[in-house]
C-alpha cells in the first residue's frame, strides 16, 4: 500500500483541476492582454480565476494579484512593501517571526543587506509566537510586520489578528504567509485584517507554479522586477493562463468542501495520533496543546533520528517529511522546532505528517503499524534508549 502523507509540502493536482489546465494549454493559450477574440477568451479565464481566489479569501477581485509562486509573492509584499515605505516615511524596521517559512526568513534576512533593522521573534513551547513580544518589538519605526498563518511544520495557527492590530496602531504594513492555511481551514482576509497576504496554489490540489498575493485596497507596494504593466505593474510577466484557471478552479472546490474535509481529516488526524500515544512511548506532540491545522501532525520520537524513521516509511511506500533540514551538506534541526525551545536531539527526532482529501481510516492503520515497526527497530540499535531504560528501572 502506497501513503502519500506529506501534503504541507505539496497536494496532488485535482482531477478536474488537471483537465481544465490541459485544455487551456491545448486551447486557450493565446496572451491574455491581446486585443483579439483569441486574447479575450484567455483573459476571461484569469478573471474568472481572480474572482474564485479572492471569494474563497473572503476579499474582492481586484484585490489578487497572481504570482508564479508563494515565495514570489511574499517577497514581493514584503520587500516591495518595506522599500516603499521607507522612502515615503524613513521607517526602516522590519519584524518577524523566528518560525516562518524560509521564503519570510530568507527575504527578511535580504533587507538586513539594505540596511533594515530585523527582528526574529521566538515561539513559546506550545508553537505560538510570543505575542507580547511580537507587539513590544512593533513601534514607530516599523515598516512591515510579517507573521505566517499557520505553521508548515507543526500546523500550529498563529495569532495574525492581535498583532495586525499593533501593526495598524503603530502604522505598518501587516503582512501574513497565508500559504498552508488556504484550503485547510476557513481564511477571510477582511476578518484578518492584513494588509498583504501571500498564498500558493499547490497547497490546496492546484498545479505547481502559481501563486497569488492579496493587496487590501488602498495599500501601495512598488514593484521588485520591471518589464510591462502586467498586475497593476506588480508583476510583470505573460501571465500563466492554465496554471491561473487551474488555481482558480481548485479555489472553487477548496470552498465548496472545506467544512466536510476539515470535519473529516481532522477525524483522521486525531485518530491516528491516539493509536501512535497508544502504541509507541516517549513520544512529543509538537504544538498538540495549541490550535492547530485539521490536517498537520508534528511528532518527536525520543532516542533516535527521524531521518531514519522517514527512510523506513519511505521503504514501506509512505511519504513522510522529516522535521530537519539538509543545509550545506549537514543535516540540521528545524528551526521552527529549536525556536520553540526543543533541544537540538529531539527536533532532530521529529517526522511530519501532513494528511489530506485522498487518505482513509485504513491508510491510518496502515502507516501506524509500520511507523511502530520502525521506531521499535530504531531503538534497539539506540545506545541512549538503552540509557532512558535502564535509568526507569533504577
Amino acid at each position: 500500500m502506497r501513503v502519500y502523507l506529506d501534503h504541507n509540502a505539496t497536494t496532488p493536482v485535482n482531477a478536474d483541476v488537471a483537465d481544465l489546465v490541459r485544455r487551456c494549454m491545448l486551447e486557450v493559450f493565446a496572451n491574455p492582454h491581446s486585443l483579439h477574440g483569441f486574447g479575450v477568451e484567455a483573459r476571461r479565464m484569469v478573471e474568472e480565476a481572480r474572482q474564485r481566489v479572492a471569494s474563497l479569501l473572503g476579499v474582492d477581485e481586484d484585490e489578487i494579484i497572481f504570482t508564479g509562486s508563494g515565495t514570489e509573492a511574499d517577497n514581493l509584499a514584503i520587500v516591495g512593501g518595506a522599500r516603499l515605505v521607507r522612502k515615503k516615511t524613513g521607517r526602516n524596521k522590519v519584524v518577524t517571526s523566528a518560525i516562518e517559512h524560509p521564503a519570510v526568513l530568507r527575504t527578511v534576512e535580504a533587507l538586513k543587506e539594505e540596511g533594515f533593522e530585523t527582528v526574529f521573534v521566538p515561539a513559546k513551547p506550545n508553537g505560538v509566537v510570543d505575542i507580547d513580544a511580537f507587539c513590544d518589538a512593533l513601534d514607530d519605526k516599523t515598516a512591515v510586520a510579517s507573521l505566517m498563518l499557520a505553521n508548515n511544520e507543526t500546523g500550529v495557527v498563529q495569532p495574525v489578528r492581535e498583532v495586525g492590530r499593533r501593526a495598524r496602531e503603530v502604522g505598518a504594513l501587516m503582512h501574513s504567509d497565508v500559504v498552508q492555511a488556504v484550503g485547510k481551514i476557513e481564511v477571510n482576509l477582511r476578518e484578518l485584517d492584513v494588509d498583504l497576504a501571500a498564498l500558493s496554489g499547490h497547497k490546496f490540489y492546484a498545479p505547481k507554479g502559481v501563486g497569488a498575493l492579496y493587496i487590501r485596497r488602498g495599500v501601495r507596494i512598488e514593484p521588485i522586477v520591471f518589464g510591462g504593466g502586467h498586475e497593476r505593474g506588480l508583476r510583470p510577466a505573460t501571465l500563466n493562463v492554465p496554471g491561473i484557471a487551474g488555481m482558480g478552479l481548485a479555489a472553487k472546490i477548496a470552498k465548496e468542501n472545506l467544512k466536510a474535509n476539515i470535519a473529516r481529516i481532522s477525524q483522521m488526524r486525531d485518530g491516528f495520533e491516539q493509536l501512535v500515544q497508544e502504541r509507541i512511548a516517549e513520544i512529543v506532540i509538537n504544538g498538540g496543546g495549541a490550535p492547530r491545522l485539521p490536517n498537520t501532525s508534528n511528532i518527536s520520537f525520543k532516542f533516535i533520528e527521524g531521518e531514519a524513521v522517514l527512510y523506513d516509511l519511505d521503504r514501506a511506500g509512505i511519504a513522510v517529511s522529516s522535521g530537519s533540514a539538509c543545509s550545506s551538506g549537514k543535516a540540521e534541526p528545524s528551526h521552527v522546532l529549536t525556536a520553540m525551545g526543543l533541544e537540538a536531539e529531539l527536533a532532530r527526532a521529529s517526522i511530519r505528517f501532513s494528511f489530506g482529501a485522498a487518505n482513509s481510516p485504513e491508510q491510518v492503520e496502515h502507516v501506524v503499524d509500520k511507523l511502530t515497526e520502525s521506531v521499535e527497530r530504531l531503538r534497539k540499535m539506540s545506545p541512549l534508549w538503552d540509557d532512558a531504560k535502564r535509568r526507569q528501572k533504577q
